[in-house]
């Protein structure tokens, strides 16, 4: 099983990475998280990997992180839930959220997620609130506390993402809208969106 490659990224799409790995070109799947962050096409870059074989294919799924590799992984022991939704859910949420959301039992939250309906976001809380115990611990290990500029800054990336709009649309366009809301102790969600949207609706 391949649990781990290192190698240039030969061609790059949303959803799909071919890595350069010794002039073997390996096809790897990832969420978008990985794909924004990886780099540009012939940058290098180390995948924790995946190995999901089927009795027709062997593919491969990358992360960056190997707290996404364990959550996609607990995922997809999810009954109705494939390796394509599971990259689909890491895709709509950060890991962290994911964890948060999870946890709280936030259903509304999961939904929000392209793919998700209710029942299957009363699954997820179901069946992943005890699986992810641990993961809770590493995602608060790995990732410093948040300020209320970054947290807005998350939830607006999030809120766009999942309103159709790409990442390289809605940077400049958040960063914008966060330093509009200013660094208070709890910057207006609402009034932050509504102006990032005015910005991309302008011709």
């Amino acid at each position: 099983m391949i649990a781990f490659l290192r190698g240039r990224i030969f061609e790059k799409q949303p959803n799909r990475l071919i890595l350069d790995v010794q002039g073997v070109g390996y096809e790897v799947f990832v969420p978008l998280s990985t794909y924004y962050d990886v780099g540009e096409e012939g940058s290098e870059v180390s995948l924790r990997v995946h190995t999901h074989v089927r009795e027709d294919a062997l593919q491969l799924y990358g992360f960056l992180t190997d707290l996404e590799r364990q959550l996609f992984e607990r995922l997809i022991g999810i009954s109705g839930i494939g390796p394509k939704l599971a990259v689909a859910v890491l895709s709509g949420v950060e890991a962290r959220e994911l964890i948060a959301a999870v946890q709280r039992g936030d259903v509304a939250r999961l939904t929000a997620i392209p793919g998700i309906g209710k029942k299957t976001a009363e699954r997820l809380v179901l069946e992943l609130r005890d699986r992810i115990a641990p993961l809770a611990v590493m995602g608060i290990e790995t990732a410093p506390a948040l300020s209320p500029a970054d947290r807005l800054r998350d939830d607006l990336l999030s809120a766009l993402q999942n309103l159709g709009y790409h990442r390289p649309q809605v940077d400049k366009a958040v960063d914008a809208a966060v330093d509009a809301a200013g660094e208070g102790s709890e910057p207006s969600f609402e009034l932050a969106l509504k102006h990032a949207l005015r910005l991309l609706m302008r011709p």
